[in-house]
């Protein structure tokens, strides 16, 4: 109950008496921790409230609430206390992520109006209703499912092959218009829609996993370039979790087993390594290898080591970045190729020697050698397949080569890198496999300087080109191979133009 009183000056104030003071059981055990009063008061008013718990509540988020003043840490606890917290599972996390929101919004000076604060609920709560499907929500996504009911699917979770990526979503729409387009598809494992916290929508992109791999490509087939809205199509095609890093800059001289044994030390869950050797001396490798780890998470976890700077490598901080796994082409297509790739070819390996070793196998078109690997065109499938199954791992120049059809040409992958490029964002970095920007590569003149305002290290090597040969896909060469070493050097260890690396 509130008293009214006179003060010296004359002018009445408003005193709290004692009987009308209701605190929770917790209330005093807030003020030990450090929280100043009027801030207990409001996160004890949220307890009574029964909006969250103290128990919902962990360390790590009182020790947060207590880093900002006074005036922030109850801006926040406002927020929180207006935010439907109806699908929110880990109110924890949550309220971590309201403080982080609100730090961002501080910088940049902006608020959330009205308008953004989300979904129609009247409209997901009947959807959710109608699926029997759970709705978790956070600052950073809104996941649907995972897993879903028992009465939809039963088994354990989906492997790889079984997400899509969904691209150019509206901002401003949500599950209720999703969900109802994807499960035309298949039975949904789940749909994570990622959100932007500074303005309450998504962030125009979206993962759904379906329980089987038929209703993913089924998916893709459905709903690719479908109008959602008017005059708004949205892009869906397979996405695939990366579980694999790119490592510049290690010692040439290093084996796959020294590699493995290295990087096994300060990382978790590494599983190969793809080396690859230098093309007139086969002892040494090129610089750089790939780390292929277990799952996901182990590789990101791996990258934010491995990038800290306090983590080094035989004594040398090494260049990571997100490497493209290697995507599976459609089997129909591949049942057509008749061109082989062969690589881990001797310097005294000739397309002359090619053309007579493979020729028993069948007819050639023709033959094209590039450093250390080459394409062998057969007139015939069948001469291609029995050359392959009868030469694979054979001796040839005193090295065993290995031989793989040829995935075709990609028409259409560069319009997908730049989707993809365009659907990623800070959220986005390390989650799936859409990588984040690289450096373009350095211009073939290295006096010339860089594109786009960079300075580039003299010992940059672009994989990205090169990857794709040793990914076994050749591109629309038309009659003609493309080097996908465009004259650059291996990568270096040496720091060489470093620092002149900007942006």
């Amino acid at each position: 109950m509130a008293t009214e009183q006179m003060n010296g000056n004359g002018i009445e104030e408003s005193i709290e008496t004692s009987t009308a003071l209701v605190r929770s059981e917790h209330y005093q055990t807030l003020l030990t921790a450090g929280l100043p009063r009027k801030v207990a008061d409001k996160l004890d008013e949220i307890y009574l409230a029964g909006l969250v718990s103290h128990s919902d509540l962990d360390e790590r988020a009182l020790d947060a609430l207590r880093e900002f003043n006074e005036e922030g840490a109850l801006s926040v606890l406002q927020q929180f206390k207006e935010s439907d917290l109806s699908h929110v599972q880990n109110k924890s996390a949550f309220l971590c992520g309201v403080m982080k929101t609100y730090r961002q919004r501080e910088k940049q000076g902006s608020k959330v109006t009205d308008a953004n604060k989300g979904p129609d609920e009247t409209k997901i709560k009947a959807l959710l209703e109608r699926t029997g499907y759970t709705l978790d929500v956070t600052t950073g996504q809104r996941k649907y499912g995972g897993p879903p009911p028992d009465a939809v699917h039963s088994g354990p979770q989906p492997n790889s092959g079984t997400e899509i990526f969904v691209g150019k979503i509206p901002r401003d729409l949500f599950e209720d218009e999703l969900v109802p387009l994807f499960e035309k598809a298949g039975p949904i494992w789940d749909l994570r829609l990622m959100m932007d916290p500074l303005t309450g929508l998504n962030r125009g992109y979206a993962f759904v996993t379906f329980c089987s791999k038929d209703s993913a490509q089924e998916a893709v087939k459905l709903c690719d370039n479908h109008e959602i809205r008017p005059g708004k199509h949205i892009g869906v095609c397979i996405s695939v979790a990366n579980n694999r890093l790119f490592v510049g800059s290690i010692p040439k001289s290093k084996t796959k087993e020294q590699i493995m044994e290295e990087f096994g030390k300060v990382t978790e869950g590494l599983t190969d390594v793809i080396l690859y050797h230098q093309p007139d001396d086969k002892k040494k490798n090129r610089g750089f290898c790939f780390l292929e780890f277990e799952d996901h998470k182990s590789a990101a976890q791996a990258r934010r080591r491995l990038m800290s700077g306090k983590v080094k490598v035989w004594g040398n901080i090494v260049t990571v970045e997100w490497a493209d796994p290697i995507e599976d082409p459609d089997p129909e297509v591949m049942s057509k190729v008749k061109v082989l790739f062969v690589r881990n070819l001797a310097s005294t390996v000739t397309e002359e020697l090619l053309e007579k070793t493979f020729s028993h196998f069948g007819k050639l078109e023709r033959v094209k050698k590039l450093k250390d690997y080459a394409f062998v065109h057969f007139d015939e499938r069948d001469g291609a397949v029995k050359a392959m199954n009868e030469m694979n791992g054979k001796d040839l120049e005193g090295e065993n080569i290995e031989i793989v059809l040829a995935k075709p040409p990609d028409k259409k992958k560069k319009e997908r890198q730049a989707q993809r490029q365009a659907a990623r964002s800070q959220l986005y970095e390390d989650y799936y496999y859409y990588p984040p920007p690289r450096m373009p590569p350095p211009t073939r003149n290295r006096n010339r300087g860089a594109r786009g305002g960079y300075s580039y290290p003299l010992d940059y090597y672009s994989y990205e080109d090169y990857y794709d040969y040793y990914g076994y896909d050749y591109h629309d060469y038309r009659g003609g191979y493309e080097d996908p070493y465009y004259g650059y050097d291996d990568y270096q260890a040496t720091a060489i133009g470093r620092s002149g690396r900007s942006g």
